[in-house]
């Protein structure tokens, strides 16, 4: 099984940029599709973006399309999640998370391994 360890979060004033990341060991993030999601202080976990690797392709949550990028480096086994013109209101708990089906998966019980998250504040 696959092992995920996020980084990069922390404090940003609105209209700021991050960049996380999600280090994989055990296995290679080509074994699975790989997705972000996040969890704001009372909210369900929501999906943000993810990463199909047999159809090349990278998808996103409404509310991140055009702000957020998912991309991977398969010689360092991370993914990244690239987020530019944060907003308040992206402030919550973000979650590396790896799904063994294929295609467009945004639900979150179709994601079997998950990291421990990682905080990202963004100040107005």
């Amino acid at each position: 099984q696959v092992q995920l360890v996020e980084s990069g979060g922390g404090l940003v004033q609105a209209g700021g940029s991050l960049r996380l990341a999600c280090a994989a060991s055990g296995r290679t993030i080509t074994d699975y599709g790989m997705g972000w999601f996040r969890q704001g202080s009372g909210k369900e976990r929501e999906f943000v973006a993810g990463m199909a690797w047999n159809s090349a392709t990278t998808f996103y949550g409404g509310s991140v399309t055009g702000r957020f990028t998912i991309s991977g480096d398969i010689t360092e086994n991370t993914v990244y999640l690239h987020m530019s013109a944060l907003k308040p209101e992206d402030t919550a708990v973000y979650y590396c998370a790896a799904t063994p089906y294929t295609g467009r998966q945004h639900l979150v019980k179709t994601y079997k391994y998950w990291g421990q998250g990682t905080q990202v504040t963004v100040s107005s």
